[in-house]
């Protein structure tokens, strides 16, 4: 790399805490790979095909960016609206659907396999972040973007009369409702040993914020307590490192928060990001799913080990 591109490449980071120089390479470039979405959200790594896919959702449509070739492809449509996806310890691909209103899983042969569509008979509104603990509980966000308006999904009704975090349980299938006070629940992450459960809500409040909850043996959770609030723009999907500090989608980029809940610093891009996830062989390449667009640059830290 010249002189002139280092420059510019320094030019894609914030650095706000001295700990934050050692999380970069400011001569590493945020990398454009693809343009054409509507609104870009849930990237998913697939480590054994060396794939990322994510949601177009406005587009109704799953993308799939091949690491080894570089070509992005249309890897699903209609899509059922997706939002969130996540992968499981199977390797299976789960999510969030705001057509169906409904929580899926992708099996191995391709089938479909509805997680949760309802909570207590009433229809769910528009799951939107999932995540999977190592117990094989299934967590997700219910905020209601999807029936809003016909823009991300289908108009309808809130049936169940607000917005909840849900974990479905992996022996009954169980739908439990554990989050009922926030406004609209959005991101959510485990830290790396699961003592912690982060959750975004992007409700009215401003500037929004990241709560943290302790989370038990049991998967009960308690001493709720703000965590963050953002800086630029909103707070969306997110992801742990190995360290436990946060790389979350912002209005300019991704923050990185530490644990202490200091902002460290920011990778720079110029559109709002919605999502982020860790992928590459080494787990150390972070794609941010821009709004028109998939972004990725390459950090000297590791994304935590699915499932997170």
């Amino acid at each position: 790399m010249c002189r002139e591109d280092a420059i510019v490449a320094e030019s894609d980071y914030e650095i706000l805490d001295p700990r934050f120089g050692s999380l970069i390479k400011t001569t590493a470039r945020v990398e454009h790979l693809f343009e054409g979405c509507r609104w870009a959200e849930g990237p998913a790594w697939f480590a054994a095909g060396r794939y990322l896919v994510w949601s177009d959702i406005p587009n109704d449509r799953m993308m799939r960016w091949d690491e080894t070739s570089g070509v992005t492809s249309v890897f699903r449509y209609p899509a059922g609206y997706t939002n969130g996806h996540t992968v499981d310890r199977e390797g299976r691909l789960v999510s969030c659907e705001h057509g169906g209103r409904r929580v899926t899983r992708t099996e191995h042969d391709g089938s479909i396999t509805v997680i949760a569509d309802n909570y207590q008979g009433k229809r769910l509104n528009s799951p939107n972040d999932v995540v999977v603990k190592s117990d094989g509980s299934i967590w997700f966000t219910d905020p209601a973007y999807g029936i809003d308006s016909d823009y991300e999904g289908h108009k309808g009704e809130n049936e169940i009369g607000g917005c909840y975090v849900f974990r479905v349980d992996p022996d009954s299938g169980e739908i439990e409702a554990v989050i009922t006070d926030l406004v609209r629940p959005n991101g959510l992450a485990f830290s790396p040993d699961e003592s912690l459960l982060y959750v975004v809500d992007t409700g009215e409040q401003r500037p929004k914020p990241m709560y943290v909850y302790d989370v038990d043996n049991e998967g009960g959770l308690s001493n709720q307590r703000l965590f963050a609030k953002c800086t630029a723009g909103v707070f969306d999907g997110f992801r742990c490192d190995t360290e436990g500090r946060i790389w979350t989608s912002a209005g300019d980029g991704v923050h990185c928060y530490h644990p202490d809940g200091t902002l460290l610093g920011k990778v720079l891009v110029p559109e709002v990001v919605a999502n982020v996830e860790w992928g590459g062989a080494k787990r150390n390449r972070l794609f941010m799913c821009g709004t028109t667009s998939l972004y990725s640059v390459l950090l000297p830290v590791n994304g935590a080990s699915r499932p997170q």
